[in-house]
């Protein structure tokens, strides 16, 4: 392996520097982008069912909520705006998946960059290497036409090994965006059912006030009703002597 790389030429070290940084970001995404670990499939059940047993969370427990997952910041943060009323609940919610998202996205467009120069280096060095060879058979210092062959074979090394890097570091970055493009579906689903899932229960400050407004509407109507009747009762009452 070792002679093969020495046999490349110097164009054989960025392209070995660019495969240990592919290596190196496949391995940390791969560890980053878990769903159980960005997005945890119980947190919004588990945060609904704590506020309709205690009608609130501390704001302590909401940070700690906050600094476990992606999908916990996000969560925690909607429920820290909630008594602010949905607007604002769900601008904050956005800007906190927006930060999240960004940083899942990490590294990934390196790993894009590699996967698109490593193969330009590997040609790079194919070219040098074959402009090289034609260069000694030009100045008469290869007398044998068949050492041309195995000019041409040690500079299309740096090919072999450009592609070598290029397509696992391609796969992985196609892969890893589309996994993104998951996580980010889940943020959206699980921030839109704990939504209505605050206004079926009525522990959104919006669906409360309304639901009080509602109730006094109901109450003042009433109330209305009784005095129009009394005084109809009144009415009557007046006729009849």
């Amino acid at each position: 392996m070792w002679e093969l790389v020495k046999a490349g030429g110097w164009l054989m070290t960025p392209i070995v520097v660019c495969s240990v940084l592919a290596l190196v970001i496949i391995i940390e995404r791969s560890h980053t982008l878990q769903f159980n670990k960005v997005a945890p499939s119980r947190l919004r059940e588990q945060l609904i069912t704590r506020l309709r047993e205690n009608g609130d969370i501390g704001r302590t427990q909401l940070m700690n909520v906050k600094e476990k997952t992606a999908l916990g910041d996000i969560l925690a943060t909607g429920l820290l705006y909630r008594q602010y009323g949905l607007e604002s609940m769900t601008m904050h919610m956005q800007n906190r998946a927006s930060v999240q998202v960004h940083q899942l996205e990490k590294n990934i467009n390196m790993l894009g960059t590699i996967g698109a120069i490593a193969p330009l280096l590997g040609l790079l060095g194919t070219v040098l290497g074959i402009i090289s060879s034609f260069l000694t058979i030009t100045d008469g210092a290869m007398q044998d036409p068949t050492m041309l062959a195995a000019g041409v074979s040690q500079a299309l090394i740096t090919t072999a090994a450009g592609m070598i890097v290029a397509i696992p570091a391609l796969v992985a970055y196609r892969y890893f965006q589309r996994r993104i493009i998951d996580i980010n579906a889940q943020f959206e689903t699980q921030a839109g059912l704990m939504i209505q899932e605050l206004y079926d229960y009525h522990l959104l400050a919006s669906a409360q006030s309304s639901t009080a407004s509602s109730r006094l509407s109901i109450e003042d109507s009433i109330v209305q009703e009784r005095s129009f009747g009394g005084l109809d009762s009144d009415k009557t009452s007046i006729a009849a002597v």
